[in-house]
């Protein structure tokens, strides 16, 4: 399959950034997959789907999924910017997105904003920066020796 075509099939970035706000707000509330399932008369799998993006939500269980969240229709598409924009790799996937689909990253995310010292959340910012760079240049080095 052609890197094309894999692109075709990759999920909308609006259906990532809605699935991704269902998760962020369920979370936010402390409400399960299978609660929020039940509430709007769905199984908690397709719960994962949508907030995966893995199928597209349709208005009508948006509008039910906004009242039983709490919120309101336009949470869902808040901070949606340009498909373009930052934060899609050179093969089209939303870095961000997939990374607050992970545990760990939804954790940090949450935990993050609580730390109040704005000089404690730059060093933590350096730490994770200096990290990923030794990771990168890691990866340069063993890519460079596969090579010979």
């Amino acid at each position: 399959m052609t890197k094309d075509l894999e692109l075709d099939r990759a999920p909308n970035p609006v259906d990532r950034h809605v699935g991704l706000r269902i998760r962020l707000r369920r979370k936010e509330l402390g409400v399960s997959q299978e609660r929020l399932a039940e509430s709007i008369g769905l199984t908690f799998q397709q719960v994962q789907k949508y907030e995966r993006a893995a199928n597209r939500v349709s208005a009508s269980k948006l509008w039910e999924m906004a009242r039983a969240l709490k919120t309101s229709v336009a949470y869902f598409y808040e901070g949606l910017g340009d498909p373009a924009a930052a934060g899609v790799d050179g093969d089209g996937r939303d870095t961000v997105h997939d990374f607050l689909l992970t545990p760990e990253g939804m954790e940090l995310a949450t935990l993050f904003p609580r730390v109040r010292r704005a000089r404690v959340r730059r060093r933590l910012l350096d730490l994770v920066r200096t990290m990923a760079e030794e990771s990168e240049l890691e990866d340069a080095e063993l890519d460079a020796l596969e090579e010979v």
